[in-house]
Parts: C-alpha cells; sequence; structure tokens
C-alpha cells in the first residue's frame, strides 16, 4: 500500500499482433478518436489534464479470449472519475469502446484498491502528473501489488519521480504542499549511489544478499555507495512472498538516474503467459523489458527478444524472471542503473514522459531539456501531444561524447548521444483552483 500526500500548510490483455493506432477528428471534431489498447493510459491522463473528450475503439477486438478493457484499465478509469468531478465515462458491453469527457480535477482524499494484476505504480504514476492542477491536494492512498517487474516501483516514484515533477512547480506551490510518498506496507559523475533491498514474506537474509552483490559491483566505480534493507513480516507485507531492490544515483549536477529489479513468485493468469519464441518489437527499459542482446543471468535466461508492456508499443505483460539466488537479480540491477547512467541526459527514462509533459504545459515561453535515449512511452507521448495541445517538439541529437583525463587518454565514450527536446510552452492554467 503506496499513500501519496500533498500536505497542506498547518492551521500502474496481452497482445502479440500489430495494432492499429489511429487518431482523428471524426464526425465531432470536440472529440479525439483513437483505435486499440496501446498508449491507453497516457491518453486518458492527456484527456484529463486539456479537457478533450476521447473515444478508443476496437480496443482488443482480435483477441478471443480476452477482448476488450482489461480489469486494471477499468480500475484506472475508475481512479479519473474518483479524483475528478463531473466525468463522465461510457463503456461498451463487450469493452471494446469507450467515451470520456474529463471533469474538474478536484483531489482531495482518495482511497482505490487497485487489481493485483498490476502494482501501485501503474496507477500512480499518470496521477503524479494531474495532481499539480487539482482544486486542492491530493491525499491519495492506493491499495495494491507494490513492486513487480512491469511497471514502475513505488520506491523509483518517490526517489526520482516525485523530484523530477518538483523541479518544474513554483517554488510557493511546493511550500503550501510539499510532495511525499509513504510507503506503508509492501506486497560518472555520479556523486552517490543509494538503494533498498526489500523482502517479504521470507527470510531477511535475501534482501542482504541482494544488497551485498549489488554493492559489489558498483563500489567499483564509487565509493559512496549505501544500500539499505527493508523487510516485511506479517499483517504488513501482504499476501505474496518476493524482493527486490531498487537503486538511484545522483551526480554531482543533481541529476537521478534509477534502475530496479524485482521477483515474485506469483502464478501468472493465462493472459500474461508468452509463447517460446515469440518476438514483440521495441521495449522500454525500466518497465520489466531487457534491452541487451546477451542472456539474463540465472536458469530463467534465455535467447532474448524484445519484450514490452501495455504502455511500450507491444501492450504485453511480462514478469517472468526467475533468479537461481539473490546475488544474481542484484548484479542485473546494478548493471541496469549503469546502464541508464552511461545513457546520460538530465532525467532519468522512468521520469522522461513527466519532463515531456510539464515542457509542454509550461509558461509560454521555450524549454529545454536534455534526455538520454528516447524510450517508446516517450515517443508515443510526444505524437499524442501533438494530437491534444498542438505542442510540436524540436529533437536534437548531441554526438557521442568521449571522455578523456587531463593526458587526453580516453577514459569511455557514452553509450549514444543524448537527445535535446525543445518546444514553446502552452501556458496552461490551473483553473480548477478558481471552479466553485
Amino acid at each position: 500500500m503506496a499513500t501519496l500526500v500533498q500536505r497542506p500548510p498547518s492551521s500502474t490483455s496481452p497482445s502479440l499482433k500489430k495494432q492499429k493506432v489511429s487518431a482523428s477528428a471524426g464526425p465531432n471534431p470536440s472529440i479525439l478518436r483513437f483505435e486499440g489498447h496501446l498508449h491507453l493510459r497516457q491518453r486518458l491522463l492527456l484527456a484529463t489534464v486539456s479537457g478533450r473528450t476521447i473515444r478508443i475503439d476496437k480496443i482488443r477486438v482480435n483477441e478471443d479470449e480476452f477482448p476488450g478493457l482489461a480489469d486494471y484499465e477499468v480500475s484506472f478509469l475508475r481512479l479519473l472519475e474518483k479524483v475528478t468531478n463531473g466525468s463522465h465515462l461510457e463503456i461498451s458491453y463487450t469493452g471494446s469502446s469507450l467515451l470520456y469527457k474529463p471533469g474538474v480535477i478536484t483531489g482531495g482524499k482518495i482511497v482505490h484498491d487497485c487489481p493485483n494484476s498490476r502494482a501501485i505504480g501503474y496507477f500512480l504514476e499518470p496521477l503524479i502528473a494531474i495532481a499539480p492542477f487539482a482544486k486542492v491536494p491530493f491525499h491519495l492512498t492506493l491499495n495494491g501489488i507494490t513492486n513487480d517487474n512491469v511497471d514502475v516501483c513505488v520506491d523509483t516514484l518517490r526517489t526520482v519521480t516525485l523530484p523530477t515533477l518538483q523541479k518544474f512547480l513554483p517554488v510557493i506551490q511546493t511550500t503550501n504542499a510539499p510532495l511525499d510518498l509513504k510507503i506503508t506496507r509492501r506486497g560518472l559523475g555520479v556523486k552517490r549511489i543509494r538503494g533498498i533491498a526489500y523482502a517479504t514474506r521470507i527470510s531477511p537474509q535475501m534482501a542482504n544478499r541482494v544488497v551485498d552483490s549489488a554493492r559489489s559491483l558498483l563500489s567499483r566505480y564509487i565509493p559512496d555507495v549505501y544500500l539499505y534493507t527493508d523487510v516485511y513480516k506479517g499483517a504488513e507485507s501482504g499476501k505474496c512472498p518476493g524482493y527486490g531492490v531498487s537503486l538511484v544515483a545522483e551526480t554531482t549536477t543533481g541529476v537521478l538516474y534509477s534502475a530496479e529489479c524485482s521477483y515474485q513468485p506469483r502464478k501468472k493468469s493465462s493472459q500474461e503467459v508468452l509463447a517460446e519464441g515469440d518476438e514483440i518489437p521495441e521495449l522500454k527499459l525500466g518497465d520489466g523489458a531487457i534491452e541487451e542482446s546477451t542472456a539474463v543471468v540465472g536458469s530463467a535466461a534465455r535467447a532474448i527478444v524484445s519484450t514490452a508492456t501495455q504502455e511500450g508499443i507491444a501492450g504485453h505483460l511480462q514478469n517472468d524472471y526467475t533468479f537461481p539466488t539473490p546475488e544474481d537479480l542484484g548484479i542485473r540491477a546494478a548493471r541496469l542503473l549503469l546502464t541508464e547512467i552511461r545513457k546520460g541526459g538530465c532525467v532519468d527514462g522512468n521520469a522522461q514522459w513527466l519532463s515531456i509533459l510539464m515542457l509542454a504545459l509550461g509558461p509560454e515561453d521555450v524549454g529545454k531539456v536534455r534526455v538520454g535515449t528516447l524510450t517508446p512511452f516517450s515517443i508515443q507521448l510526444l505524437r499524442d501531444l501533438k494530437q491534444f495541445l498542438g505542442v510540436v517538439f524540436k529533437i536534437g541529437e548531441e554526438p557521442e561524447e568521449e571522455v578523456t583525463d587531463e593526458e587526453g587518454n580516453r577514459i569511455y565514450t557514452s553509450l549514444k548521444g543524448t537527445v535535446v527536446l525543445t518546444c514553446l510552452g502552452t501556458g496552461y492554467v490551473n483553473v480548477n483552483k478558481n471552479v466553485t
């Protein structure tokens, strides 16, 4: 269970088939129309912020066993109804079509139970972007799975996403309503590395072994590495045993990079099973996908194929990492963090989309942000922002950077050049505070 608080002043069905995703004005120009279930969450987010009515058709119409909206998607729609006032939602009998007319973002105290098919990060991530535009501060309590290998874990949201959002908010707003995320239960140029290894309903030694293995690799590059353990037992731990780790690296300029890896031997539903040899194009690092051409450490390692989640192009749920030992999991998480650092940029890959959205909603002036390799999620967000807000980004790729020492010897070469995104903000104003 996780609670997102903005304190007032004292007084997150599979389909391996390529889907058609289209947008058009349709018969009613005020309604944006889309097809397919891909990127459903971010389109609902943009509709809520911009006030545009959207209609989405042909949602998993080719699926015989699980057609229409999945349970977690319906739950997210219900959550949007809770955080807004006056929203109108229509879902067809088969669940393959929906019409969403957003209302006023009210905020306030909200409690929501998330289904076990997706982690809390699936639901919390878009609400973090909505919260600054609410009429009153959010006090949101979500009950569900806190960590898995599909969605961003709550630790990453707390240590990276919230601080990234705070950079875009006025000082007076963060002073009057500070951002805070509490986890009450669990189901180069780098200045320091911090992390937390968690374990639920298993021996605390599992978390300790994850910490030792991750530290053994990270300490080769920087001495300031502190990893902590967070063990939950009994009623505080939920119903599923498991363990994992969330790592955060901070640079000398205040940039935060994150990586996470978790293992839960929970039984996968039939809609989460991926047939051996199936391939899915592209992926998003940090959503449980793998970008390397080599096999994962462990007995479950196999020839790597690109996999993606609901938001990551193919819309398939994948959570089948089984590591033979906690040491393998810790090494894997450390390597993911080092890869994220080497990509560069001023924003972590998990918070990349948030920076893009805040630039589009920012003042009517030129805004610029430097990021690492653009994720498929961010690429699709750029397309949707043009549809919803009419914002077009200028994308400039920086060349690969070769770092040398004082004698001119090459130390390392960046994996890829960073990308500079530039746009003219829309000057979005939070009118909800003035609505009675």
